[in-house]
């Protein structure tokens, strides 16, 4: 839909598709959900009309000249400069190559890859079952293709690939037995609260250090995040010497 669609208009001011997107954003992702319908839409149409006539009676009835107004705009403006002085005084530090790594080097026990496996499994309703399966795959079936064509999971459409995890990620009987058992292996059933597993791992990834490359933009906002505290402590200590500054605690 084209944003610059004009969906009401007030005296002059023209209320566009683009104000209404403007609009939903700022009510956040759940509520904004509620108006995505044509119906919805012009709910926030009407709204939209509604602050733009309010402005319009307020600029009328010049209550931009009442001082508790102008004192409460001289708070949102020194807020704004306050912000804007703070971006300003952080923004252009980067980081060098020299200072990731340097970083990198000396904060190595901050990287540690938990150990992880990448499992795939099938889910029945019944042990029974569970065992005549794994039989099929004794006799030849692949465990995908017994996954795609008994799993209850949605992973079955995967071939029963649940991805990589980490400990904690799954239920304690289904992530004991995941750990324990060699990689290619697949397991005995395995009951849950979901039922029957047949598991399989693919792979496993034993705890160690991340690279510098697999960490680099982390490493690289630590190293942004640093420099600019630093910067920010340094110029308001600079700054105090100018004024006159008195503390009460």
């Amino acid at each position: 839909m084209n944003k610059n669609r004009v969906l009401a208009q007030v005296n002059d001011r023209e209320i566009t598709q683009q104000d209404v997107y403007a609009f939903l954003n700022n009510l956040g992702p759940q509520v904004a959900m509620q108006f995505q319908s044509s119906e919805g839409i012009k709910k926030l149409v009407d709204e939209l009309v509604n602050q733009e006539v309010l402005y319009l009676n307020a600029v009328e009835a010049e209550l931009d000249q009442e001082e508790a107004f102008k004192a409460e705009m001289e708070k949102v403006r020194e807020n704004v400069l306050k912000q804007y002085a703070l971006q300003k005084l952080l923004s252009g530090i980067s980081a060098t190559e020299d200072e990731i790594k340097s970083y990198y080097d000396e904060h190595k026990e901050y990287f540690v890859k938990p150990e992880s496996i990448r499992a795939s499994h099938i889910l029945v309703e019944e042990e029974e079952e569970a065992d005549e399966i794994f039989k099929e795959i004794e006799e030849g079936l692949s465990f995908e293709e017994a996954a795609s064509k008994y799993s209850l999971c949605p992973s079955k459409e995967m071939g029963g690939d649940l991805g990589e995890f980490n400990r904690g990620s799954m239920v304690p009987e289904f992530e004991e037995v995941a750990f324990s058992i060699e990689e290619g292996k697949i397991s005995a059933p395995v009951k849950t609260q979901f039922g029957y597993h047949l598991i399989k791992v693919v792979h496993k990834n034993e705890e160690g250090i991340s690279t510098l490359e697999e960490v680099k933009d982390q490493v690289m906002e630590q190293v942004i995040g640093l420099k600019q505290q630093a910067k920010y402590l340094d110029t308001t200590k600079e700054l105090k010497s100018k004024y006159n500054i008195k503390t009460y605690y």
